[in-house]
């Protein structure tokens, strides 16, 4: 059976009956991003003798979730598994599980979907000699599916109009900024690995989701780290580009011209449609360099569609000051993203980062913080 009816399946098996969820008006929808730091599948199986989970960490950021109580989450670091059961054993044994006193959370619909990370090349992609190592994957990864992404939704999914694009190559964006030796970039990639080369470093997702009598598209990446390379800025160049890509699609017009879904179909977002941008987009508007003429996210903070409600919290003035600061989601500055389209009217934005005297300030602290990033998330009303 393939992956998506195998996860129709188990999403039509789902009783609702013994999990609350928050009394909410169709018109306004709470939309949460989470980087919950690798949420691998070897966490997900510490169980008790009843099956429910018991690492830490885990529990600890299901505690943060059940307090934020998100409609529509997307939680990145999750380990991607064919049958995808990850995605669904995170829900069962800790979210659908009541922490600290909290009501639990149950999403009747997921989307879960291979990813690049930790699958081989066949190339030596960070030229060590070897094209074996997890820096050879299209994206880097110690196996497949690591780092992956996962969507879950109260509202109904539209999987079969959903759009990947997690096969797109790098080269086939005109004017890209691959270290392959042509137009001044440095001569870091090979001809032969230039041409095959995948841009997103995970995936990109669209998303459509039906609340209510709208479609509003989820729109979801999480570009590579600008680090961990050398003179060549390579990740740095993929980050910027993988976050192009992004603002390409929504722009549209001559920009998106290159843009090929993996099923083969080519265009942009269509220029009316409703999204939400989320993902940990690994770039801060000002803590990340610029040396491509503007800083990776600014590309798309600049659109006329995008809207951005600036959530900050009192852990990050108190942990890393003042100003800008206060909207960081970790401590190397703001790179998790709830960004909702014009259109869409911005209710209220938060950042679960606790200030130093509120009690809950512990689910974000060693030992076993939940994450190494903050939740972000939007309430929107529909129009």
């Amino acid at each position: 059976m393939p992956v998506r009816d195998i996860k129709r399946t188990l999403c039509a098996a789902v009783t609702l009956a013994c999990c609350a969820q928050p009394a909410m008006s169709q018109e306004r929808v709470r939309f949460a991003q989470f980087n919950i730091w690798e949420l691998s599948r070897s966490k997900l199986d510490e169980v008790d003798e009843i099956g429910q989970g018991t690492n830490p960490q885990l529990l600890k950021a299901a505690e943060i979730l059940q307090r934020i109580r998100p409609d529509v989450l997307l939680i990145n670091e999750i380990d991607f598994d064919e049958a995808g059961l990850n995605l669904r054993l995170f829900e069962s044994r800790y979210l659908a599980v009541s922490q600290a006193g909290l009501s639990p959370l149950q999403f009747p619909h997921v989307y879960f979907e291979a990813v690049n990370t930790g699958v081989p090349s066949g190339y030596d992609l960070d030229r060590d000699g070897n094209s074996d190592g997890p820096g050879d994957c299209w994206g880097y990864g110690r196996y497949p599916g690591q780092y992956g992404m996962g969507l879950l939704s109260v509202h109904p999914i539209q999987a079969r109009a959903a759009r990947t694009f997690r096969l797109l190559r790098w080269a086939d964006m005109p004017g890209n900024l691959m270290p392959d030796g042509h137009a001044g970039k440095p001569g870091w990639y090979e001809p032969e690995v230039a041409r095959v080369l995948r841009l997103s470093s995970k995936s990109h997702w669209d998303v459509p989701l039906m609340i209510g009598d709208h479609v509003v598209h989820v729109l979801s990446a999480h570009p590579t780290p600008p680090v961990f390379d050398g003179p060549e800025d390579r990740n740095g160049r993929r980050n910027f580009d993988e976050i192009r890509l992004l603002a390409d699609y929504i722009a549209g017009g001559d920009r998106a011209s290159y843009i090929v879904d993996d099923s083969g179909q080519p265009g942009p977002l269509p220029p009316s449609a409703l999204f939400v941008i989320m993902g940990d987009m690994n770039a801060d508007i000002e803590e990340s360099e610029s040396p491509h003429g503007q800083p990776a996210i600014a590309q798309l903070l600049s659109l006329d569609r995008v809207q951005d409600a600036r959530p900050a919290s009192a852990g990050a003035l108190a942990t890393l000051g003042g100003g800008h600061a206060g909207l960081a989601t970790t401590s190397f500055g703001r790179i998790d993203y709830v960004l909702p389209s014009k259109g869409l009217e911005i209710e209220q934005a938060g950042l679960f980062w606790p200030g130093p005297n509120d009690p809950q300030r512990q689910l974000c602290a060693p030992p076993e913080p939940a994450s190494d990033h903050r939740p972000v998330w939007v309430d929107i009303r529909l129009p």
